[in-house]
This record gives C-alpha cells, sequence and structure tokens, in this order.
C-alpha cells in the first residue's frame, strides 16, 4: 500500500505492518515489527524504566534521550509508552533528515498501531512550524523537539554543543551499505565528544558487526554485546560509563577482530570492508576495555 509519498506500508512475515521508503528501498524494523523491535533495543536493553526510576529519586533535571533516526517514530513513541508510569521530566531530542516518514506513518495510525494514544502528540509535532512541543505523558511532562538535516555535519557545527546531553541514544539509521555517512569513525568520535563525561550514557543499535564494534571502542565507547531481535542473535550496546556494558567484548572477540576482512573503521562517508590496519589494531589493544 503506498500513497505516492516516497514511502509504503507492508505487512511482514510476523503478521504486524511496518513503513518501507521507496528511496532507500529498506524496511524499517523488518522482522520482528516496530514494537517488539524498540522494545528489545530501546526499553529492556538499556533498562531505561530502571534508569529513569533511579535519575528522578535523585535529581529534578531533566531526562534526556537521543532519538537519532526519527523515521516514522516506532522508537521514540514505544519509549515514551514504556517510561509514562515514571514521575519525571523527560527530554527527547530526535534527528531526522526528514518528517516524512512520520507524517506517511500517521495516515496509517490504525495499521500500525504503535500510536495508540500519541496520534495527537504526533500529529502536532509534525505540524509544528519548529518541529517543537511540550505535552504529559502519564506521570510526566515531556518536551519533544526535532532537529531536521545533516546529523553528521550538526555534530561538527557549535550549536551542537548546546544540544542537552544525553542519558540515553537510541541509534537506529539506515544500514551502512545505505548511508555510510552514519557510521564514520569521524561521527561517533564527535558524538562521544559531545557527551558528558559525568552522566553516564548508553548507546544501543540493532548491528553487530565487527567494524561498527571496532568503530565503537576507537571513538572512545565501552562495547559489548547486545540483546537478540528477531533474527539477529546479537546487537550491540555501547556506553561512556563500563557500568552500563553487561557484557562487555573480551579478548576472544578481539582475536576475531584482529583476524575479520571487514574491521577497519570507515574513515569517510564512503561504503568498503577492509580488515585492520596497524594503527587501528594498536589503538584497539590500548582500550581500556581490554586492560
Amino acid at each position: 500500500m503506498s500513497s505516492g509519498s516516497g514511502y509504503k506500508l507492508v505487512k511482514l512475515a510476523c503478521g504486524v505492518h511496518s513503513v518501507h521508503s521507496l528511496a532507500e528501498r529498506e524496511t524499517f524494523h523488518p522482522v520482528i515489527g516496530p514494537v517488539a523491535e524498540a522494545e528489545a533495543l530501546y526499553v529492556k536493553q538499556v533498562r531505561i524504566v530502571e534508569r529513569l526510576r533511579a535519575h528522578a529519586k535523585k535529581s529534578r533535571e531533566e531526562f534526556v534521550i537521543w532519538d537519532v533516526g526519527l523515521g516514522a517514530a516506532a522508537n521514540a513513541l514505544t519509549v515514551l509508552r514504556a517510561l509514562r508510569e515514571v514521575p519525571a521530566q523527560i527530554r527527547l531530542v530526535s534527528f531526522d533528515h526528514t518528517i516524512e516518514p512520520l507524517r506517511f506513518a500517521l495516515s496509517h495510525a490504525a495499521q500500525l498501531g504503535y500510536f495508540d494514544g500519541y496520534e495527537t502528540v504526533a500529529g502536532q509535532l509534525v505540524q509544528t512550524c519548529d518541529h517543537a512541543l511540550t505535552f504529559p505523558n502519564g506521570e510526566q511532562t515531556v518536551r519533544w523537539q526535532v532537529h531536521l538535516g545533516d546529523f553528521p555535519a550538526l555534530l561538527t557545527q557549535s550549536p551542537a554543543r548546546e544540544l542537552p546531553k544525553p542519558h540515553v541514544i537510541l541509534f537506529d539509521a539506515y544500514s551502512p551499505a545505505k548511508n555510510p555517512a552514519m557510521w564514520t569513525l569521524p561521527l561517533f568520535m564527535n558524538l562521544f565528544r559531545l557527551l558528558d563525561p559525568s552522566r553516564p550514557c548508553a548507546l544501543p543499535t540493532y548491528s553487530r558487526s565487527t567494524i561498527l564494534r571496532v568503530t565503537l571502542l576507537l571513538a572512545g565507547f565501552f562495547v559489548g554485546a547486545g540483546h537478540a531481535t528477531g533474527e539477529k542473535e546479537e546487537t550491540t550496546i555501547a556506553a561512556n560509563a563500563r557500568e552500563l556494558v553487561t557484557e562487555p567484548l573480551d579478548l576472544v572477540w578481539l582475536d576475531r577482530a584482529r583476524r575479520s576482512h571487514s574491521a577497519e573503521p570507515m574513515h569517510e562517508a564512503v561504503y568498503r570492508q577492509a580488515p585492520l590496519s596497524e594503527e587501528s589494531w594498536e589503538r584497539l589493544r590500548q582500550h581500556p576495555q581490554f586492560k
């Protein structure tokens, strides 16, 4: 089912619906569906409800979530629904180059299912000039703003330093083959520099590739195996604090990375596969995670 907008509604093998980008030829959450994938990756894996409760007990400051790859908003709305019973202040900052997937998804809200109770909020977010609004979410107040544009470029510019420092980053960009600019070493280095070292921040994502994990490690993160989703036996979780990574990559993994034919980070926005360079190998060996 297509509306001529550049997106179409597709029914997955598991029976639920999702959104497919005609331009990118990629389906959002293609195996277990939008809600199940978001719950596994961004709710349960980072124990986000428990983290919010602990934060709210000791601080009145906002709990900040970066949503990198707003897409059709399944990740953001699934997280908001999971958190709604915790009295707190939430700051949700979404990033994408377009609002159109969300606009399309809203026109198919009934089939997609995950908008239930959030149709008005999502509609207002799409319609407002600055794509920003404040609204009640169960026991909490949420401030949600969408930044449209080139995310890699934004991270290199001075306004990025004014963004609220995140506690959690939902990282859900198109695949490296389709969108290599979102998976380079410079991007993750710039992202890591923007974090507050005194504010533990977890970054889960759907890939388990060696090249991604090496990239995250060389950018400064601690990195571990993440929860399974659908056909993926593992995903990846990274953090600026070791205690947020419960299954850290070990020396056995490090040895496999050394022998891999696809481990060298992409240094520019051109997709390619290559073994580790000697420089990258030496830097990887010196990472605190492997000491």
